[in-house]
């Protein structure tokens, strides 16, 4: 086995940087050292991408690396590297070719079977491999070959033994590459036989929607010794490698309690909503297109900047220049705090993101740029596009509770139709998600559209219910003092004249020669 290195960082640091952003996050801290770990997937899913950036993080800190391919070149390697800017410079590269064993073998041996002798031939290059280079880190791509060179479960089992063992007395953290489902050859089931000799074991895998782009998530399956953040986290395969985005449940901050108000300017929707609405809270806007939600999400976010709080607002459903451009109609000046920083205006692409990415942007809003405002308009939008995967409602229920923790006001805009639903499947009540729901509608009346509003749920305090009539125009955003008396079912979208109303019997029906109609 020859002489064991000396390592004396080994001591002093446990675990190993993935080099990769949000991994690190997800296995606190890193893969533990000295340990033979799994990182296995289908085809496509990152997993050549996964261990360069391990090797790379490792020669950035001085520990050298050692690639070991038995499934591609060292060219193909050199290739991936150069895609994402990267060199391999500092990274030792061994390519093992079974066709090149086979080649020197075949003179010398006609009684053995030829994959036993090639097997032992392999393991034994590796060996010198490793005991030449004396890396403090390896990867060994991949663990089929040796699956398939073994021929039996037993056979293979006994080689990853002796193999772990020799690694770790060269104090090698390794990661193993697989397919997965892992050993499909050795057990049509799908066989484990590698994890309980496995340190850690990371499964990487992508789906492709009906329309967008492939979106890849993956699982910490074991990780001896730390608590890692099991289920499924989504991540991104971009120029300059990997990045994962862990999931917001498994963050912990202190709970705010405090519910500083943030008032909108508009002193009859203030004092309907008892003063404003409270950071660390969530508030719904809610109504049918043309009614306003959009504009009086930009009265707050103005209005919140306008009072020094940092905001970000998250379209879904619009490009950002028209949301600026109908702010700009109506007298509110978000660009000089859009210059500022203060506040940022980003366009979701919800055909080419997942979820986790998502709640990403909004957690890289609050912690790196510390707003205290986020707007998340067109919740509709991001439940159809997203529409096959089964969990959003909880994956946005997560997110909120992550932003109410932070002490974030958080504004939802959505269609009507989605208060008391989510798409065509079974109905799920998305209020329940907020402590503040602002109804808005628009109804006919004098030969006019017209836009009204009420609160029709706030959990911080009291609130006025009376509805009150929005007008949106170059003169700016208004609303009235006087509730709407004179109308009632106005919410309805039909409303009738109040004398027309206390016309009717008590029995809801109409007196007799009455006619039904709209508002005049």
């Amino acid at each position: 086995m020859g002489r064991q290195p000396n390592h004396p960082t080994e001591l002093r640091d446990g675990q190993a940087s993935s080099g990769v952003d949000g991994l690190d996050e997800i296995l606190r801290g890193g893969f533990p050292r000295g340990e033979v770990h799994l990182v296995q997937g289908g085809s496509g899913t990152g997993k050549t991408t996964l261990v360069l950036q391990f090797l790379l993080a490792g020669e950035r800190a001085g520990e050298s690396g050692l690639y070991i391919t038995l499934a591609q070149t060292k060219r193909g390697l050199e290739a991936i590297a150069r895609s994402h800017g990267w060199s391999l410079e500092g990274v030792a590269v061994h390519d093992l070719s079974l066709g090149d064993i086979a080649d020197q073998l075949a003179p010398e041996q006609t009684v053995l079977h030829t994959a036993e002798v090639e097997l032992g031939e392999l393991t034994r290059r590796l060996r010198q491999a490793v005991e030449d280079t004396r890396p403090r880190r390896v990867v060994l791509d991949s663990i089929g070959v040796l699956g398939l060179l073994a021929g039996s479960r037993s056979r293979f089992h006994r080689e990853m033994v002796a193999l772990r063992q020799f690694l770790a007395g060269y104090g090698c953290t390794t990661l193993f590459v697989g397919e997965g489902p892992l050993e499909p050859e050795l057990d049509s089931h799908g066989s484990t036989e590698f994890y309980s000799l496995a340190g850690g074991v990371i499964h990487l895998e992508q789906r492709a929607p009906d329309y967008g782009e492939v979106r890849r998530r993956l699982r910490v399956l074991k990780v001896r010794s730390v608590p890692f953040q099991g289920g499924y986290h989504d991540f991104r395969i971009q120029t300059g490698g990997i990045v994962v985005y862990p999931r917001l449940g498994t963050r912990h901050s202190d709970e705010y309690d405090e519910f500083r108000q943030i008032r909108s300017g508009l002193r009859p929707l203030d004092d309907l909503l008892g003063g404003g609405l409270e950071h660390g809270t969530t508030c719904l806007l809610i109504g049918p297109a043309g009614s306003g939600k959009s504009t009086l999400a930009a009265v707050y976010a103005e209005a919140a900047a306008r009072a020094g709080v940092g905001g970000a607002v998250f379209l879904l459903e619009e490009r950002p220049e028209t949301f600026k451009a109908r702010s700009t109609n109506v007298g509110l000046d978000l660009q000089s705090y859009l210059d500022s920083g203060l506040l940022t205006i980003e366009q979701v692409r919800t055909a080419e993101i997942t979820p986790g990415e998502f709640a990403h942007k909004v957690r890289a809003a609050v912690e790196d740029r510390r707003a205290r405002l986020i707007v998340i308009d067109g919740l509709m939008g991001y439940f159809n596009a997203m529409a096959d995967t089964s969990m959003l409602p909880v994956q946005m229920h997560e997110l909120l509770n992550f932003l109410n923790r932070y002490g974030v006001l958080t504004i939802l805009v959505t269609s009507h139709e989605w208060l008391m639903g989510i798409g065509s499947g079974q109905p799920v009540d998305v209020s329940y998600l907020s402590d503040s729901i602002i109804v808005l509608q628009m109804f006919e009346s004098d030969g006019r559209i017209r836009r009204c509003l009420a609160a029709v749920k706030k959990r911080q305090g009291e609130h006025d219910t009376t509805i009150r009539e929005l007008s949106i125009g170059p003169g700016g955003v208004h609303v009235g003092e006087a509730p709407l008396r004179h109308l009632h079912s106005i919410l309805s979208g039909t409303p009738v004249p109040a004398e027309r109303d206390r016309r009717r019997n008590g029995d809801g029906r109409q007196a007799p020669g009455e006619e039904d109609g709209g508002g005049g």
